[in-house]
């Protein structure tokens, strides 16, 4: 008898050798509307066995890859502050240990912990980032570390002209007035991800997908769903035209498991990942 531990499927590999490593950060403490996305990586495991292995989108297959699913970190509930911090510290060490992170949320402001352990080890790192939503605020109901200002926070870290936004159609005044000429935005849209190129050239990258970029017609099992976003065709062709891009770190964010019964917002994040991990390796 073999200890039965269920991760993502085809990360059968052992950490020593793998070339990326998933860990989950099931953490959804400061959720503006509705709460469950620290359900998200759980639920995104169980429901990957229902997909293939195998992307026909690209004609490759995960279990010709090394990857190395390292569960869930335990994080202190209500203290967003220490969650990150935690975050940080596994993302540091998966990339001290030459591989690449991917982190599954989550709501979106674990992101930052990653982006803080990329920040320290590529001092040129760019971000690319999907969204319905800005998230630009400095503060959200007095919190400066909010989902409501992740990328506020990681623009502290990486400065003007290193934040790439894509299906942006949703933020407050202030957020859009601030963002002039400090990151690069397309609103509603994903058409110009492959034209990045051309400013971010071979600068370590880091890209994050909130999955309520896509239209909750699609895509329902979100805390903060958000009309007129995109299909998951048009992500996945603005994903997979950063093919070639230095990515050194990616997430998935924002699935929220409980509030689509049907499943299908779980299996889309789950083939969404799949996706990413076999572009980007």
């Amino acid at each position: 008898m073999k200890t039965n531990i269920r991760g993502f499927i085809g990360c059968d590999a052992g950490y020593e050798e793998a070339q990326a490593v998933l860990f989950g950060a099931p953490f959804d403490s400061t959720t503006s509307f509705r709460p469950g996305a620290r359900f998200g990586p759980a639920a995104m495991r169980a429901e990957s066995f229902g997909m293939e292995t195998y992307s026909p989108y690209q004609m490759r297959e995960l279990e010709e890859l090394s990857l190395f699913d390292a569960g869930d970190l335990d994080l202190p509930f209500g203290n967003a502050a220490a969650a990150l911090g935690e975050i940080e510290g596994a993302a540091a060490e998966i990339l001290r240990d030459g591989k690449l992170p991917c982190l599954i949320g989550g709501e979106h402001l674990v992101t930052l912990g990653s982006v803080r352990a990329a920040a320290k080890k590529f001092p040129e790192l760019r971000l690319i980032h999907f969204d319905a939503h800005a998230d630009l605020r400095d503060e959200y109901m007095g919190e400066r570390l909010s989902h409501a200002s992740v990328m506020r926070r990681c623009h502290d870290l990486l400065g003007d002209g290193r934040i790439f936004q894509f299906g942006i159609r949703s933020g407050c005044k202030e957020e859009m007035a601030w963002a002039h000429g400090r990151v690069k935005m397309e609103k509603f849209r994903a058409d110009t991800a492959a034209e990045a190129a051309r400013e971010i050239g071979e600068a370590p990258v880091y890209i994050t997908v909130d999955l309520d970029v896509i239209d909750p017609s699609e895509f329902p099992g979100t805390g903060t769903p958000e009309a007129g976003g995109l299909c998951f065709s048009e992500l996945l062709d603005a994903l997979l035209s950063l093919r070639g891009f230095d990515v050194k770190a990616f997430d998935v964010c924002e699935l929220s498991p409980h509030y689509d019964r049907s499943g299908v917002s779980t299996a889309l994040a789950c083939k969404t990942l799949r996706e990413m991990l076999l572009a980007y390796l």
